[in-house]
């Protein structure tokens, strides 16, 4: 292996988790500004407010987005187990 092909590998690796994490922190990110903006407005300082959304929304965000996640980590992982021969090199 050569260090060109290990820097492809991990590069490939690394976009991967970053493309099936990045919805999922965009849903938490943007739940957390309304919250935030919610409870400026009503001057509602508890932890539980803000947590409990921000929970209930990545679950429903996994549940929706669960069957993409899966089909971009088995492309992932076919592309990765067809090229083993390269790895053996």
């Amino acid at each position: 292996m050569t260090p060109e092909f290990v820097v492809n590998l991990v590069h490939g690796a690394l976009m991967a988790a970053f493309s099936m994490s990045a919805p999922l922190l965009g849903i938490g990110l943007s739940v957390a500004i309304v919250m935030n903006i919610v409870q400026i407005a009503t001057s509602l300082q508890d932890n539980a407010f803000s947590t409990m959304p921000r929970l209930a929304a990545f679950l429903v965000g996994f549940s929706v987005l669960m069957p993409w996640m899966l089909k971009q980590w088995m492309s992932y992982t076919i592309g990765i187990c067809g090229e083993i021969a390269k790895y053996g090199h």
